[in-house]
């Protein structure tokens, strides 16, 4: 897939370079606004989105789209959410201040005091959304893979430059984003986005069950507090048949998260039965590649439960 996640200075309009690198490759351009209403659409026009939950927001968002489209993410912040995609190009614009006035004046027709007062004004909230959803008031060179001077580079030329940036490193030519990368990424988004209070509306079934086992308790505990519906042992998949065609193995994944589309297995017993139990997802996945599924080792689950809040120690099977 192709991530091009568009950033930078107030003033040094990177807003236009986005939408031009866009229109460019042919990429689906996605804004603040574009995010915040797609949040509207899945949590709840109502729903206020934490700051502290800005951040898991627009990556479950940026990952569902991921999975039809390249993406051009612009958004002070967007190299953020970039890091959770395999093929990213992290670009951010810079001017001098007298070149961002200058754009100021021209964009909202304003004197060089009041664009000069705007641009402080935009400098000083840029830096406070930073801190609030990211903890950090500033980006810096480093975490970009491209650095663009708007003093130096009209618009245009940049959205060229990203344009080449993206042909030269293959990106878009190995595909979108999987189902399966997207549902396992969906699923961590969704633990850290029910933290903060937002869970889809009308979309969970709470039930009880009797499980093989504590963990397998302690993992739909843990679903159920984040209101992600499941459901147990839901389906068979026969892995090994006789001459004649008869099922002589199956393998049954612990979860099923229908939302996610996306089957879950708890291994946490004992290693020496660890690699049946691997040769059984193996074939799973060979068999039937369409399906998703997520195995969660002993230390993996402990890690998961302790991560998400959930107190105690996960038994060991």
């Amino acid at each position: 897939m192709a991530l091009i996640a568009v950033s930078g200075h107030p003033g040094c309009r990177f807003e236009e370079v986005a939408r031009l690198a866009a229109r460019r490759m042919g990429f689906e351009l996605l804004t603040q606004a574009r995010v915040r209403e797609l949040a509207g659409e899945e949590f709840g026009k109502e729903v206020p989105v934490p700051d502290k939950a800005y951040a898991s927001m627009a990556t479950s968002i940026l990952a569902r789209l991921a999975t039809e489209h390249h993406l051009v993410f612009c958004a002070d912040g967007g190299e953020v959410q970039a890091r959770h995609f395999p093929g990213t190009l992290r670009v951010h614009v810079v001017a001098p201040e007298n070149v961002r006035i200058g754009n100021l004046m021209l964009d909202h027709r304003l004197d060089r005091p009041a664009a000069r007062r705007l641009l402080l004004d935009l400098e000083s909230a840029s830096r406070a959304e930073r801190k609030a959803r990211y903890g950090t008031t500033r980006a810096t060179a480093e975490i970009f893979d491209m650095v663009m001077n708007a003093e130096a580079l009209s618009s245009e030329q940049m959205a060229a430059l990203i344009a080449r940036a993206v042909e030269e490193t293959g990106m878009a030519e190995r595909g979108y984003l999987s189902a399966a990368a997207e549902a396992q990424l969906q699923f961590q988004m969704r633990l850290k986005l029910a933290r903060h209070g937002m869970v889809p509306p009308d979309k969970i079934t709470l039930r009880k069950k009797m499980f093989a086992n504590q963990s397998e308790e302690i993992f739909a505990n843990l679903l159920d507090f984040y209101r992600i519906a499941w459901e147990y042992e839901p389906r068979s998949f026969p892995v090994q048949r006789d001459p004649n065609g008869n099922v002589t193995e199956a393998f049954t994944p612990d979860f099923y998260l229908p939302e996610l589309d996306l089957y879950v297995e708890l291994t946490t017993m004992k290693q020496s039965l660890v690699t049946r139990k691997n040769r059984k997802v193996r074939l799973l996945r060979e068999l039937y590649p369409q399906l998703h599924i997520q195995v969660y080792y002993q230390k993996d689950f402990e890690n998961l439960v302790f991560k998400y809040g959930l107190a105690g120690q996960p038994a060991k099977v």
